[in-house]
């Protein structure tokens, strides 16, 4: 179930409903008044709710599921374990969308006060002019919250804390002495995107971002909030200006990551891992412990521990450096044979 201190519980509805809303066929119709409290991944998901299958390597997941109810494309329907009502469409994905909006509704910040009334402020806490505090939020002793930075509903940031000038925090639980320089935005949606044959269209967001004590995150970076699991960014882990950390991804302790770097969806960074500038990080990789990425690498494969890597697409640097070497040298033999002509 996703955080009820970032989002409404609309829910239950029954599996009729969600059929009629979502266009697809119910395999069971004795159980249409079967009652879904939520959605959920095909592995978290539980005996009151619905999730979705559409990509052949969940299979195993698909097997073990505790869901009630799944959405499946017409070829996969036989892979329904039993128990589980199948509902099909040849969209399941999009499907899953329309549900997990119908179920769920992020909480917003309504008109009113600028710090809303239910609100805990401990001592010594500094609202610059401009700041707007959401309902249920809390903010530890001596933290500072700059111009017009805006605290969403249910947000919990913690003791000595620096919030910058128009930085916005929401879904997100923030640990002690932690700094989010001027312009950051900690917790919005991530880029989740169902195709289907209208178009595109957004996959709610479900999940928090944590950001655990003494981490820093540099003005106007990124950190999306996981589509169902939490964005984790370790202790004492830096972020300089204009990262982009994109949903589910888990950064280890004391990491670095320098400005322009871009971590895509659902990759996991184990602790000491360094960044260079622009670096880029494709999704679902592992980076071990203490791995380097250079700066403009564009990394596509897994790292092991201690590694350092570079280049596009990376490699390990010393053959990085082979290969900067070898171009260079056969570009100076064809220079060197055009002159002579």
């Amino acid at each position: 179930m996703p955080d009820l201190r970032f989002f409404e519980d609309l829910g239950p509805v029954s599996l009729r409903e969600l059929a009629e809303l979502t266009g697809a066929t119910l395999a069971d119709s004795a159980r249409a008044d079967l009652a879904i409290a939520a959605v959920a991944p095909l592995e978290r998901a539980g005996p009151d709710q619905i999730s979705f299958f559409a990509d052949r390597r969940y299979a195993a997941d698909l097997a073990a599921t505790r869901a009630a109810a799944c959405f499946l494309a017409p070829a996969q329907a036989d892979r329904a374990p039993e128990g589980v009502v199948r509902l099909i469409t040849p969209e399941p994905q999009v499907a899953y969308t329309y549900a997990a909006a119908r179920l769920h509704r992020p909480r917003t910040i309504p008109a009113g006060p600028a710090v809303h009334p239910t609100a805990t402020l401990e001592e010594d806490v500094t609202l610059a002019p401009g700041a707007v505090i959401g309902p249920g939020a809390s903010i530890g002793r001596g933290t500072y919250v700059g111009p017009h930075a805006v605290i969403g509903a249910g947000v919990a940031i913690g003791r000595q804390c620096h919030i910058g000038p128009g930085a916005v925090v929401g879904f997100a639980l923030v640990g002690d002495r932690v700094r989010i320089l001027a312009g950051a935005v900690i917790g919005e949606a991530g880029f989740g995107v169902a195709g289907g044959r209208g178009g595109a269209i957004d996959t709610p967001q479900l999940g928090r971002v944590i950001l655990q004590d003494g981490v820093s995150v540099g003005a106007n970076s990124c950190v999306d909030r996981g589509a169902y699991d939490d964005t984790v960014i370790g202790e004492n882990t830096k972020i300089d200006n204009l990262v982009q950390v994109g949903h589910n991804v888990r950064i280890g302790r004391s990491c670095v990551l320098a400005a322009h770097t871009g971590i895509s969806g659902s990759t996991t960074i184990g602790d000491g891992v360094r960044f260079g500038g622009r670096a880029g990080v494709a999704d679902h990789l592992n980076i071990g412990d203490g791995a380097q990425v250079m700066a403009a690498a564009g990394l596509m494969h897994d790292i092991p521990a201690g590694e350092t890597w570079g280049g596009i697409p990376a490699v390990p640097g010393r053959q990085w450096f082979r290969q900067v070497a070898w171009l260079n040298k056969v570009s100076q033999g064809r220079g060197g044979q055009g002159g002579g002509q």
